[in-house]
């Protein structure tokens, strides 16, 4: 579980299948992505994570790579 400003975010890693991505909303992006590739890294999942803005939200997507 994802903590952000008070906020719990729930990832289902479970369900992250390669050539999927989900979108973190988020300004500090560095906090998450460290957060992101260490919980990647324990599930022996490759990712690739880019700053984005998506419908004016500044964040964070990750992608599942094979």
């Amino acid at each position: 579980m994802l903590h952000l400003l008070n906020l719990s975010i729930h990832i289902e890693w479970e369900k992250f299948k390669p050539d999927t991505s989900f979108f973190i909303p988020c300004l500090d992006r560095g906090e998450v992505e460290d957060y992101v590739r260490k919980e990647a890294a324990r599930l022996r999942m490759n990712v690739v994570c880019k700053a984005v803005v998506e419908r004016g939200k500044y964040g964070l997507r990750v992608w599942r790579i094979v």
